[in-house]
């Protein structure tokens, strides 16, 4: 039986609800990403999901190309 509270919901509140995970960094890495995040005027999370994101893509085109 469907929730119809989640029926009434727009589309972009049906998205899948973000995952919180606590990272730990050496202290010179996270220094870094400071500064990056202030450089860029956004948060030290958006710097680790927009790397996070790039990562997963670099290794996604190595994997299609060692097939």
């Amino acid at each position: 039986m469907k929730d119809k509270r989640s029926e009434r919901r727009s589309p972009k509140a049906q998205k899948k609800a973000a995952v919180r995970a606590s990272i730990t960094f050496p202290p010179d890495l996270y220094e870094t990403l400071e500064q990056i995040a202030q450089q860029k005027k956004v948060s030290l999370a958006w710097v680790v999901r927009d790397a996070s994101e790039k990562y997963v893509a670099s290794e996604a085109k190595e994997d299609t190309r060692r097939t």
